[in-house]
């Protein structure tokens, strides 16, 4: 395979999308939105916001998802950002596709993402965060590959997105563009059809948006969801980039 593929591994209520608002910036770079989100969708019948409406508009058939995430990088691009959600890996899927990308994970706090995922979604379990499929897809990468991903906690990239990114490039093996830190607002063409649902945020923006970590005080449900990812997340985040770089 030619190109650099790129995939970013991560939960729901992340700066995922920023994430990849920031590489779509860049001159040479293509992305693909959650590619395995009607599939998943279809095989477990989960009742996401405008679940139908998804599973009509994507493809529904992870083999041929995989087959296409494999193959040549779209628009004679040199670069292609796969948004990919962790949990949407379900146990019938092959996962040889993925050790040939170069994969990074995204974290958050989990007592944040469920204070946010309860706003578009009532229903919730901890697997519906990602994060305790983060940790089993880490370490599958480890075993496989002998190659320790890259982990990159989000309240921390935050503080920093200059310094981030630029490390980033560094290690996946691009040169860094200024146009990463900065994009036009709105919706665009590459959005999946479910962002009305839950990109309200990211439309309105134009950067990355520092702000400190605030974790909400959840009911006694919803911080047990919490406490059952919270191990995930602590090996994740002891295995974090620490970036020297400067704001």
């Amino acid at each position: 395979m030619s190109g650099l593929r790129l995939a970013m591994w991560s939960g729901p209520r992340n700066i995922s999308t920023a994430m990849m608002r920031s590489f779509e910036n860049r001159s040479d770079c293509v992305v693909s939105d959650e590619p395995l989100y009607a599939a998943f969708l279809k095989q477990t019948g989960l009742d996401h916001p405008g679940a139908a409406e998804v599973i009509a508009d994507g493809e529904c058939d992870w083999h041929k998802v995989t087959a296409t995430l494999s193959s040549t990088i779209p628009e004679s691009k040199a670069v292609w950002y796969q948004k990919h959600m962790s949990h949407h890996l379900l146990d019938d899927m092959d996962h040889q596709w993925i050790y040939a990308l170069i994969n990074v994970f995204l974290i958050r706090h989990p007592n944040a993402v469920v204070a946010s995922y309860i706003k578009s979604r009532a229903e919730l379990k901890p697997e519906d965060i990602g994060l305790l499929q983060q940790a089993e897809l880490f370490d599958e990468l480890i075993r496989e590959t002998r190659k320790i991903p890259l982990v990159i906690d989000s309240a921390e990239f935050l503080a920093n997105p200059r310094g981030f990114l630029q490390t980033l490039c560094i290690h996946v093996g691009i040169p860094f563009q200024e146009a990463m830190l900065s994009w036009p607002s709105g919706s665009r063409a590459s959005d999946g059809i479910w962002a009305k649902h839950w990109y309200a945020s990211v439309w309105q923006s134009t950067g990355f948006e520092s702000r400190p970590e605030q974790l909400a005080e959840l009911s006694a449900e919803h911080q047990n969801i919490a406490d059952a990812c919270l191990p995930a997340y602590q090996k994740l985040h002891q295995q974090r980039l620490i970036t020297n770089k400067s704001p």
